[in-house]
């Protein structure tokens, strides 16, 4: 890490405050040497490996050098992909934060042309896109060059190996010859050189040389898979294995945010942490983390920079992260204190390449993991079950419960072997052993072929774009209910569960999905049980607070049902 700071690179107060609170300390080498230069107004070609911080290289400088109060389009990002084309936008957007009128929009191929269309009418100033679907807009005459201040061509070498190199001739050349132009590339093969020779001849060099950093010495493992299979992976995962606390990231806040509470919401004791929380909030989940008071805490990267927890023993890259750096930053959550760890990362079909850069800057092989099965899950919980078993047989002090055994065994028609068997059903109802009633991943979707480039799996924001999978049972009517207690009642998705089944003989796997707000609870049940459910448990008192249970989705201020999350047989809560 360099010893500059970025207070010494001339940028304004405006974004070195931006960078402070995104939580950036110091440039790294390509930041510190092409940032002046850009900033200067000269043209430059960057050498450098994917990963080391070339896009805020080039943005910071752009976003000094808009004028946010001109519409007109004054800078133009060119990348290979649409992947990089959303992910530079996204940056631009994040270092932007305070500047008042200024637009970014990403354009690539493969998606709706009409909104792209409307935003360019009403003004944009800074404009990153794939070159086919630029040239498609200047064709159309929707992208205006006359005022472009500067160009930067991201990734020139993935261009050209992708035949976009006429496009990027055709767009250079109709830009003003006034224009500055930042062009970084991994490597520098005669086609892109010739091109910088033809456009920018007295363009300054910056080659950064690319020294391997060794990854933190754990265990690390990829598995491939969907975007839509990641949240039924990510439970039976961490319902598999034995953790102390485990670590998730996510790129964005929102996506911190949904995934923390979708766990929770399948009976994990997760919290979210990210770069909006206060000081104080972000110490209280630390606090609570270390006394395990809480198992996951699911964070994106700027809210993870320090963190230092010994009991963190798993880290899961649920999002690959765009930089390799931050990789390694990652997954040195895990392993501290001489403890061991193991580091897991969901990889996409899309983010294959990302993986192999990372290898490639750490020199370390990444393992295949074997997908975990229904057949894993039940296995895990049956071995759970027998282990309670004992310890309460261990325990003694059975008497009672033996007596009442042989008294059911003498009322009816069930030896004691069935009366045990109904009895350890009852204590698994919140965690089915059954295999059938077990969430397993879907199979990946097939991917439609595209010419240049594919659909993502996720919008900029980081929300799945997917539409939502068809959940079991979904033939049969469903009734939404509240009740009137929440997250500040301390109501858990086992206590729902168990109060719906116990009392109203409602079967584990059909209850869910579940939402706890701070002050009320929503449950979907299959609609054939919610005369008993109403009667059964409509007036019952949790902590000495009336349940209150009703049909929901009336009047009251009630909030209309989300897209349903998988049936809450597939909730599972793991215990120590």
């Amino acid at each position: 890490m360099s010893d500059s700071t970025f207070a010494g690179l001339g940028l304004r107060d405006s974004l070195l405050a931006t960078l402070t609170s995104l939580g950036y300390e110091a440039p790294t080498p390509i930041q510190e040497r092409t940032i002046p230069i850009l900033l200067a107004g000269h043209d430059l070609i960057g050498q450098a490996q994917t990963g080391t911080g070339k896009t805020a290289a080039f943005a910071l400088p752009i976003l000094q050098n808009i004028d946010a109060g001109a519409r007109a389009t004054q800078a133009l990002v060119l990348t290979p992909t649409r992947e990089l084309a959303m992910q530079v936008a996204e940056a631009l957007h994040t270092y932007a934060h305070g500047m008042e009128g200024l637009s970014v929009l990403p354009v690539y191929g493969g998606a709706p042309i009409v909104h792209q269309l409307k935003r360019l009418e009403r003004g944009v100033q800074i404009v990153v896109g794939t070159p086919g679907r630029l040239i498609d807009h200047l064709d159309r005459k929707s992208l205006r060059l006359d005022e472009i201040k500067v160009i930067v061509l991201d990734e020139a070498d993935e261009m050209l190996k992708m035949g976009f190199i006429e496009d990027v001739e055709r767009i250079l050349g109709e830009a003003p010859p006034t224009r500055q132009i930042a062009l970084f590339s991994a490597t520098m093969p005669p086609e892109v050189l010739r091109i910088a020779q033809k456009h920018m001849p007295g363009a300054q060099k910056v080659a950064i040389e690319h020294k391997a950093q060794n990854a933190p010495a754990i265990e690390q493992r990829f598995i491939n898979l969907s975007e839509g299979q990641k949240l039924d992976v990510l439970t039976q995962m961490l319902e598999l294995e034995e953790n102390d606390a485990t670590l998730i990231f996510r790129r964005t806040k929102n996506g911190a945010a949904e995934l923390a509470e979708r766990l929770s919401g399948r009976g994990f004791a997760a919290v979210a942490m990210h770069g909006d929380m206060k000081q104080s909030e972000r110490e209280s989940v630390i606090r609570r983390l270390r006394a395990g008071a809480i198992e996951i805490v699911v964070a994106t990267d700027v809210a993870a920079r320090g963190l230092d927890v010994e009991q963190i023993t798993h880290v899961v890259n649920y999002d690959v992260p765009y930089d390799v750096e931050a990789y390694v930053h990652r997954i040195g959550r895990t392993g501290r204190a001489g403890r061991s760890g193991v580091a897991t990362m969901f990889i996409t079909p899309r983010e294959r390449k990302n993986m192999r850069e990372i290898e490639r800057y750490t020199g370390t092989p990444i393992k295949p993991m074997r997908m975990p099965t229904q057949a894993d899950v039940a296995a895990r919980r049956v071995g759970q079950l027998k282990e309670t078993i004992r310890k309460n047989l261990q325990e003694g002090d059975l008497d009672l419960y033996v007596a009442l055994v042989e008294q059911l065994a003498e009322e009816g028609a069930h030896d004691m072997a069935e009366i045990a068997a109904a009895a350890a059903r009852l204590l698994s109802v919140a965690r089915p052993i059954a295999e059938k009633e077990i969430p397993v991943a879907a199979p990946p979707p097939v991917e439609p072929r595209g010419e240049r480039t594919s659909r993502p799996l996720a919008s900029p924001g980081g929300r799945d774009v997917r539409p939502p999978q068809k959940q079991a049972r979904s033939d049969e009517p469903k009734t939404r209910l509240s009740m009137a207690v929440g997250k500040r009642d301390g109501i858990r998705p086992a206590d729902v569960v168990g109060s719906i089944a116990n009392e109203a003989n409602v079967p584990g796997r059909d209850i869910g999905p579940i939402e706890i707000r701070d002050d009320i609870t929503y449950v979907v049940i299959p609609t054939r049980y919610v005369g008993a459910v109403l009667e059964k448990v409509g007036r019952k008192r949790f902590r000495g607070k009336a349940l209150n249970v009703r049909v929901s989705g009336g009047g009251g201020g009630e909030a209309p049902a989300r897209t349903r999350p998988p049936a809450f047989g597939k909730f599972i809560k793991k215990r120590k």
